[in-house]
């Protein structure tokens, strides 16, 4: 039986009673006020009649006045969120000690022991140049096969001498492959010639990574979405050139082998040159971590890309402290460990670089130096702060994104006459160009140049490299080397401030060679106590000269 509905007991009073409750809140109301007119207090709140339309500044002190205002918010916040956090603190205090005295003694002794252990045996920094470097040596002693990936925009910058010359000195009878990636974003003609010069030395393959490949499982989800997801994506990032030629490349090469083993291919070269991407890219699937960042992978990390074929990622070669700022700026983690600012980096760059064609890539105006072009490019692209102000610092981490990435076009002229380097000779050549298929890869070149949209020489920006650009391959090096080179071109560099113009390539060329030797003459002589020395001066009245006295005889006679 359903449980009848209680009525509410009603609200209606008679005129009479509320008339009376109604006097009698007036009747207290004015009891109040009077007291309060007694006391000398006053209910309302007086009205800020705020600043004058007619006062001078009045737009700066209303400025100045929202700032103070600000500036107590977020203090007054700044104390709330510091007393929040103590009471956390305080209640976890608490909850420990009371689990402490709870749980058993022999579990506590245990938690003691492992936590001892662990203490004793700490795990090693990823992040140390020591850590890098054994890893790096782990890849090329397990190795048959090393790949060294090149940046196509500058490849000689992206080769390390003793990265080569470690390979070519260890055991086993290793190969040595070099790889040009991103010449998507290079001149067609330039790519031909820096092919044609790299294939001096070693055996060379022209590559396009793919930028958009996506996970196993992402696929998965997607195809059961939507079926229509299976169609292949023909965009510019997602397009792969050069994996088939350089796979067939290494399963010729394994076939040839008179073991049965697995052929193991190291894939080494500097920070963002595309290594991770070109693993990913032979695969089809995202088996290694990619990103913009520099620096993602830190370990080595086997991945099967064929059946008899596997490949290792490695992490990047580190730079030593004594190249020049330019290759640093590109090749080391300088401004990802923070030991550079990304301002001094693109102030770097802009130096090797033509300034119209900045211009013309950044669509933007003339400027005078590197923090004028920032301002500019922060407004460009929206990044503002509080007020309107440019994010400067923002606009240097994209550029140097843009730079390090697959998106700047840029590129360097190919020398023409490149002699071969201290550990190289034509013995050497000749046993890297063995067992390699150099007719199918020869064909598989200009298969993969005939597919690739190269952009065009003018829509380029020409770049001038550094050369070579020196790495470190063991501990030892690390605590032997000192940014000896690239101090004193900082040095020289100190007078780009921001009232001075930017300078031509080859005038920036020019000065840095010409204050060096004195930046370090005056560092000779610069003595460790100041010294005064007195010298006589004579203050007599002959030595006085009257040439600007005034002669009254001219003019009064």
């Amino acid at each position: 039986m359903k449980r009848p509905k209680l009525k509410k007991a009603s609200k209606r009073v008679s005129c009479a009673k509320r008339y009376k409750i109604q006097k009698k809140v007036r009747e207290h109301n004015r009891k109040l006020r009077k007291e309060a007119k007694k006391k000398g207090v006053s209910k309302r709140v007086k009205k800020d009649i705020g600043v004058p339309s007619s006062a001078p500044f009045k737009e700066e002190v209303l400025r100045e006045a929202e700032q103070r205002r600000l500036k107590i918010e977020e203090e007054k916040e700044r104390k709330r969120q510091a007393k929040k956090e103590e009471r956390a603190q305080k209640r976890k205090k608490e909850k420990e000690a009371g689990s402490k005295e709870t749980e058993p003694k022999a579990k506590r002794v245990r938690k003691n022991e492992s936590e001892d252990h662990s203490g004793k045996q700490a795990a090693p920094d990823r992040n140390s140049k020591q850590f890098l470097c054994a890893e790096l040596n782990k890849v090329i002693d397990a190795s048959d096969v090393v790949l060294e990936v090149l940046d196509a925009r500058d490849p000689l910058g992206c080769r390390c001498p003793q990265l080569e010359e470690a390979v070519l000195q260890r055991g086993g009878n290793k190969k040595l492959l070099l790889v040009l990636n991103k010449i998507d974003l290079v001149p067609k003609e330039n790519v031909e010639r820096w092919i044609q010069c790299l294939q001096q030395e070693f055996p060379v393959v022209a590559f396009k990574a793919s930028t958009l490949i996506r996970d196993k499982t992402v696929k998965a989800k997607k195809s059961r979405i939507d079926p229509s997801n299976e169609i292949q994506d023909k965009s510019r990032g997602a397009v792969c050139f050069g994996n088939g030629c350089l796979t067939e490349l290494l399963s010729t090469y394994a076939d040839n082998l008179q073991n049965e083993a697995t052929l193991k291919v190291g894939v080494v070269g500097f920070p963002n040159v595309g290594k991770s991407s070109l693993i990913n890219s032979i695969k089809g699937v995202m088996a290694c971590n990619v990103g913009i960042k520099r620096g993602m992978t830190k370990l080595m990390q086997e991945v099967h890309i064929l059946k008899n074929v596997k490949a290792i990622d490695s992490p990047g070669v580190v730079a030593s402290p004594s190249n020049p700022p330019a290759s640093m700026a590109l090749r080391s983690l300088q401004v990802e460990e923070g030991s550079e600012s990304a301002l001094e980096a693109v102030r770097t760059l802009l130096k090797q670089c033509d300034k119209t064609q900045i211009m013309l890539q950044y669509t933007i105006p003339d400027y005078k130096n590197s923090l004028e072009f920032l301002t500019l490019l922060a407004k460009k692209r929206g990044f503002l702060q509080k007020g309107g102000v440019p994010n400067t610092e923002q606009a240097a981490i994209t550029f140097l994104a843009d730079c390090t990435g697959a998106k700047l076009s840029y590129h360097c002229k190919a020398p023409e006459n490149l002699s071969l380097p201290a550990y190289m000779s034509d013995a050497v050549v000749a046993e890297m160009r063995n067992s390699w298929a150099l007719n199918k890869l020869k064909a598989g070149n200009e298969e993969t140049l005939k597919g690739v949209k190269f952009p065009s020489q003018s829509s380029s920006i020409s770049f001038i490299s550094k050369g070579p650009t020196a790495g470190l391959l063991s501990a030892s090096d690390i605590s032997e080397e000192k940014p000896a080179a690239a101090a004193t071109e900082v040095e020289a560099e100190q007078n780009d401030e921001n009232n001075e113009p930017e300078q031509t390539m080859e005038d920036s060329d020019k000065a840095e060679e010409q204050e060096q030797p004195q930046k370090l003459s005056l560092k000779k002589k610069t003595p460790g106590h100041v010294q005064f020395h007195p010298t006589p001066i004579d203050i007599s009245l002959s030595t006085v000269t009257t040439d600007d006295a005034y002669d009254f005889n001219t003019d009064f006679k």
